[in-house]
């Protein structure tokens, strides 16, 4: 299963469907299992997952998308939820769209700082941390995936983080990082 954050949220995409990322400049089609026609209008995040999904040879259950503005007690609630399904869990979120003068949004000093911060909670697989982070400067940074975090931390542990990444291509914070059960 996945979970991303997205303007449509919520909302739950469910396998067999497809499509493409023509709307984003290059015709790659992607699939969540079968043969369906692409769908054009599906979010971009569960496009990610298919794409994902297709590099990877797995199963993805389904792509649930929750808002950028969830609160954070409705986070954890989801992934308590979440947790009662006993799956391996796929949380897809950006950092800040803010770091540099070419970035989607307008440079923000802050965005370095808390992408900084975010990949620290990552690799160190801090839940309560990442319930801590404050909505409002996530949502004035352009870091969508504050709630996708959120949702994850919401998860019940324990967890190790096995590896953490942080990339900024582009002005845009990408985090990756690998968590499991000790």
């Amino acid at each position: 299963m996945a979970v991303a954050v997205g303007g449509s949220g919520p909302a739950t995409f469910v396998p067999p469907l497809s499509g493409t990322f023509l709307g984003y400049g290059v015709d790659v089609p992607v699939s969540l299992g079968g043969n369906e026609p692409p769908d054009p209008r599906l979010p971009l995040p569960v496009l990610v997952t298919a794409w994902l999904r297709e590099r990877c040879a797995i199963e993805v259950s389904r792509v649930e998308l929750v808002p950028p503005d969830l609160a954070p007690s409705d986070c954890v609630s989801f992934g308590q939820r979440l947790a009662a399904e006993d799956c391996g869990l796929l949380v897809l979120g950006d950092g800040s769209t803010r770091h540099g003068p070419r970035s989607p949004g307008a440079n923000d000093e802050r965005s370095g700082p808390f992408d900084d911060h975010v990949h620290a909670l990552l690799a160190a697989a801090d839940t309560d941390g990442l319930l801590a982070l404050d909505p409002e400067l996530a949502r004035e940074l352009g870091a969508q995936g504050r709630a996708a975090w959120q949702v994850l931390a919401g998860v019940p542990g324990p967890w190790r983080c096995a590896s953490a990444e942080f990339f900024a291509p582009f002005g845009v914070g990408y985090h990756v990082a690998v968590w499991e059960r000790p």
